[in-house]
């Protein structure tokens, strides 16, 4: 069964954000993980992990909101760190080569734990 897509604020790992994604992450679930990432933004939270353990799919614009939290998190000193994506995801991000400028972790724990660069 497909978890139903869903995008939500957890609690904080250490001095990083954590904001969990479920489900197919697509154009419909993009609003949702922007709206989360300005409202850190405007907070100045800008260490952010996002949990992709429970995405079990990741379409283009949904990249587009990775490219924009990264380049948000980076102005103001911060970083974006992925956690635990699936194969697919993880294709995707080696192909478009986000691999290389946002660090992916096995999981959440391993993303907060490691010094930010």
């Amino acid at each position: 069964m497909v978890p139903t897509p869903s995008v939500r604020r957890a609690d904080d790992c250490g001095t990083w954000a954590v904001v969990v994604l479920r489900g197919e992450v697509d154009l419909a679930l993009v609003p949702a993980l922007r709206e989360i990432v300005d409202a850190l933004i405007a907070e100045r939270r800008a260490r952010m992990v996002l949990d992709l353990e429970g995405v079990s799919f990741m379409d283009s614009s949904a990249l587009g909101v990775l490219v924009y939290a990264m380049r948000r998190a980076d102005a103001l000193g911060g970083a974006l760190r992925l956690a635990a994506p699936c194969e697919q995801v993880r294709r995707m991000l080696e192909l478009t080569g986000l691999d290389t400028v946002a660090k992916v972790f096995a999981g959440v724990p391993a993303a907060c734990d490691r010094p930010a660069l």
